[in-house]
């Protein structure tokens, strides 16, 4: 499992001048593009990070998205490089409307 995680996330490094649903689509993503754009207007809210409850309740609950599905789409954008780990832990999200 952690072998196939390894060449996916390299996989999909590898293939960076793709475009997002392309990459979604050869990385097995199951989520849709609406679900993604849903979830980045929702993070958007949250001042495009997730670190605790408070932030991952409210992305769930403004995107209509699981918990499952929350850390599935930020999991995908980490493996493309559009989100970063925090130091203190979380995650911060560059894309769409979180881009600098």
């Amino acid at each position: 499992m952690l072998k196939r995680a390894v060449l996916l996330i390299a996989g999909l490094s590898a293939l960076a001048g793709c475009d997002e649903q392309a990459l979604a689509t050869l990385g097995g993503a199951t989520s849709t593009a609406d679900q993604r754009a849903d979830y980045l207007s929702a993070v958007a809210t949250t001042d495009c990070v997730l670190i605790d409850q408070r932030q991952f309740g409210a992305v769930e609950f403004q995107a209509n998205l699981t918990r499952q599905e929350v850390i599935e789409i930020t999991q995908f954008y980490l493996a493309i490089g559009n989100a970063e780990r925090l130091p203190e832990g979380g995650v911060r999200v560059t894309t769409g409307p979180c881009a600098a």
